[in-house]
């Protein structure tokens, strides 16, 4: 992404998460930039989810903060709060549509939640986000009567419907064959160059890091935080910590690699 777009629209503080006795991870800080797809990745069980949880809210710091557009995520202001949801849109791993409603329903639910707008708009509002989507012409259809991956498609469109400038992404590829997978990437990418729409995707689906990533945040377990941050293929070429080669050439936790003198690795 251009460098004079970097004005931060997230700011993660010294944010720590606990439950009980267990520490998740500590410590964690960074930026999300404006117009900038940025990736949460990790093996199993390093915080991703929880992290992601935590930026939108649903858990509170043990320790930290995080900031969106300058405004504590956490406040106890509700008006405020209510405000600041209203500018950014989830999509979870299952879609988490309404099974009983049908997509056109599904996606008028914020509107009309959030908004004063007449049942005319909110249609043609619904029409139009499922079409951004390719999903035009299924306003009708129950979930169950959708493949994953529209169900995909269609809760990305009702995370786009109050137009947020950030939406997060929870496992989107989850589930998903490698060519519904592809054109889901593809679909994110094309949102974000075309709205310039701030994402933060968690994922640990390689093929997936490497095609929508401007920039990631690793997370490791035992280090209870953040270990690398960067450009993904930056930090699979020139990282100097095995735990972050391994986890982006594919190689097992005790695998080590060499390099000859045309530059080739050996294991």
């Amino acid at each position: 992404m251009p460098s004079s777009d970097k004005i931060p629209v997230i700011e993660v503080a010294g944010l720590t998460a606990r439950f009980g006795d267990n520490i998740v991870f500590e410590n964690v800080t960074f930026q999300v930039f404006k117009g900038e797809i940025l990736v949460v990745l990790g093996g199993s069980g390093c915080g991703k989810s929880t992290l992601l949880k935590h930026l939108i809210g649903l858990y509170q710091p043990y320790r930290g903060r995080v900031l969106i557009h300058g405004v504590d995520i956490n406040t106890d202001d509700d008006a405020q709060l209510r405000k600041l949801r209203t500018g950014f849109g989830v999509l979870f791993q299952s879609g988490a549509l309404f099974g009983s409603m049908s997509l056109a329903e599904n996606l008028a639910l914020p509107l009309q939640e959030y908004t004063d707008l007449s049942a005319d708009i909110i249609e043609l509002i619904v029409k139009m986000k499922l079409g951004l989507v390719n999903l035009a012409g299924y306003e009708n259809h129950l979930p169950e009567e959708i493949s994953g991956g529209m169900k995909k498609r269609a809760g990305l469109a009702r995370a786009m419907a109050l137009d947020p400038t950030i939406l997060f992404f929870d496992e989107p590829s989850a589930g998903l064959d490698p060519i519904t997978s592809v054109e889901l990437d593809n679909l994110i990418k094309s949102l974000n160059a075309g709205m310039g729409t701030t994402m933060v995707v968690v994922t640990h689906e390689l093929e997936s890091i490497f095609n929508i990533a401007h920039r990631v945040v690793m997370l490791e377990k035992s280090a209870r935080g953040i270990i690398a941050m960067g450009d993904p293929r930056d930090l699979q070429q020139h990282s100097r910590d095995p735990r972050v080669t391994n986890f982006f050439n594919r190689l097992p936790p005790e695998a080590k690699e060499t390099r000859t003198g045309n530059g080739q690795k050996n294991l």
